[in-house]
């Protein structure tokens, strides 16, 4: 199983992929702007909707940060990747956790 996962990260951590995930991650983060700015344009309408919406909203900003600690560890995978040929086991590892945490939050 190790070795299925390490091929997999290695497949995922090509510079196809990376732009693929960056492009990703780039979309969420402009829709969940989109979502957020309509939430906070309904909650200035109507105030009395803050205890409905406030949990809308602090999922909104939930996503925006996931979409920010992805993009600093793919651009730290990308600066350690530049300064040697070979990502780590380690490396491997912890693209492979940051994939499965996503997933698991997209199933949320």
């Amino acid at each position: 199983m190790a070795k299925f996962n390490k091929g997999l990260i290695r497949f995922m951590s090509s510079d196809k992929h990376i732009k693929q995930a960056i492009k990703n991650i780039d979309e969420d983060r402009e829709t969940t702007r989109e979502l957020l700015d309509d939430a906070m344009r309904q909650l200035a309408k109507d105030p009395s909707q803050h205890t409905t919406l406030g949990v809308v909203l602090a999922k909104y900003v939930e996503t925006l940060q996931r979409s920010n600690e992805q993009l600093v560890k793919l651009c730290g995978l990308m600066s350690k990747n530049e300064k040697s040929e070979e990502l780590s086991d380690k490396d491997f590892a912890q693209i492979f956790d940051q994939i499965q945490n996503s997933e698991d939050t997209r199933d949320e």
